[in-house]
């Protein structure tokens, strides 16, 4: 059971970022909150939710997305039992300010003395003990009328974070204190300066704020942005089970930052120092600093042979990796991509996808996996007018009633149960079966059973794009072709 009663706390969890920095694992289509990054199964955007909802303290969480992961979080809070209180699809990018004001006006519906705890969907929080502790500050302080953010105590002079000098107690609540000073990213002299004087924490980009008093005090320092957003709430959509807010009125908006648009401005700003175990996953050398090393100082995640290596960090999705006296590096596998780099540089990765961007390359955007709200198909083989794939279905799924005017088609069922509709006729297929569509005959696959559906696609004709698909029916949503 989560808290419903007025003034509780409501999860707000932002993720709509795209992760280019942990490429080629992450990509724009499945970016890194929805990855098992860590030592654990769970995505990132599981172990966050998990975090507020294990302990029936939290009411249940809005997430906020965009439109092309909607289907996946879905499917991820749903393996995880977890109800949310709606999945909002930001229609544009507008930065987290008009995201944060737009779940503020959703949540002061329901409860207009509710507390928002924003947080973002791809960070790591090793201590959920001192974690619930600093969220019970945190919440104080926002009853008692501030705008309440967590700064991290620093463990490194890192000079990739933002940092947040305190200022005097407040009001008498542990670890609490006015802010001072919001500080951009140092370099490393400002940064070492930093941890020595005792007085920063690293800004964490997690919040408490009570919606009302939010609401009226963004009125005050952005009107247009809250105008922006109340116009889009008020014209919002219901599409299943998503809420979509309307993109016209949210376009209007200014891109805005929550630090700049208020935490910068406001005189009612707090910051709650913690202590616990946090990370944001921001490169590959995170992965490293928070992963179980061995003797030699490498985390190994994989298949993955090292020899005289050290302090090193070395990934395999599917092949071998093998690395001879090598030290600080980076290496990455995945079925399409490779990357190494030392570590050092891991930041970096992004210019490799700005330029993947540039050549119009589709390995920025998409996995080798790519993921359908009924399941999932990856490439097994291609060439000139025949490609192989392999489909997996979810139990209880089924894809679209389509047709195709340029391919052919040819299932073969490898594990589970299939229904397949071609024309007028609905067939059942076990392991081993197979049915051939011909180009132009509408079909349909569905999952009718308990377990995944596995089967290999083989397509064959003079064109065969994903745009090939004229939809008749969805039970998703999706238009036509």
């Amino acid at each position: 059971m989560t808290s419903n009663a007025k003034g509780a706390i409501y999860p707000v969890i932002l993720s709509g970022g795209s992760g280019t920095r942990l490429w080629p694992l992450s990509r724009r289509a499945f970016p890194k909150q929805l990855l098992p990054l860590t030592d654990v199964e769970d995505t990132l955007l599981q172990q966050t939710a998990l975090r507020v909802h294990e302990t029936g303290a939290f009411a249940a969480p809005l997430i906020l997305c965009n439109d092309a992961h909607r289907f996946i979080i879905a499917e991820q809070l749903r393996a995880k039992k977890i109800e949310p209180l709606a999945i909002a699809l930001e229609p544009v990018a507008r930065n987290t300010a008009p995201a944060i004001a737009a779940a503020a006006m959703i949540i002061s519906e329901i409860d207009p003395e509710g507390l928002l705890l924003v947080l973002p969907s791809d960070h790591v929080i090793r201590d959920l003990p001192a974690f619930r502790t600093a969220v019970d500050t945190a919440c104080e302080a926002a009853r008692r009328g501030a705008f309440t953010t967590f700064g991290v105590v620093p463990q490194h002079p890192e000079t990739g974070f933002g940092y947040i000098r305190r200022g005097q107690a407040f009001d008498g609540l542990p670890d609490a204190a006015s802010i001072a000073e919001f500080v951009e990213k140092p370099d490393q002299a400002r940064a070492k300066a930093f941890l020595a004087s005792g007085e920063y924490a690293w800004n964490s980009g997690m919040f408490v704020f009570p919606a009302g008093f939010l609401l009226e005090e963004l009125e005050r320092l952005e009107p247009e942005l809250v105008a922006a957003c109340r116009d889009s709430v008020a014209k919002s959509k219901r599409d299943l089970t998503f809420t979509r807010l309307d993109e016209a009125a949210f376009a209007t908006s200014p891109s805005i930052s929550i630090d700049h648009a208020l935490m910068e401005k406001t005189e009612a700003a707090a910051v709650v120092t913690a202590d616990i175990g946090w990370n944001d996953i921001g490169s590959w050398a995170a992965l490293w600093e928070i992963g179980e090393r061995d003797e030699d100082g490498n985390v190994t995640l994989g298949d993955v042979v090292l020899r005289d290596v050290e302090n090193s960090y070395a990934r395999s999705e599917r092949r071998l990796i093998s690395a001879i006296g090598v030290r600080d590096l980076v290496i990455i596998e995945t079925p399409d991509a490779i990357l190494v780099a030392p570590k050092e540089r891991a930041q970096e990765v992004k210019e490799i996808v700005a330029e993947l961007d540039r050549t119009g390359r589709s390995e920025s955007e998409l996995n080798a996996r790519v993921y359908r709200p009924w399941g999932s198909y990856e490439g097994v083989a291609a060439g000139e007018r025949f490609q192989v794939k392999q489909i997996v279905v979810n139990p209880g799924a089924k894809l679209s009633l389509q047709m195709h005017h340029h391919r052919a088609e040819h299932w073969i069922v490898v594990e589970g149960t299939a229904v397949v509709t071609k024309g007028e006729e609905e067939i059942l297929l076990t392991e081993n079966q197979s049915t051939y569509i011909p180009i132009g005959v509408t079909h349909r696959l569905e999952n009718p059973g308990t377990i995944d559906l596995t089967l290999i696609e083989v397509q064959s004709g003079s064109y065969l794009g994903e745009d090939d698909i004229v939809r008749f029916d969805d039970i998703y949503g999706r238009g036509g072709s």
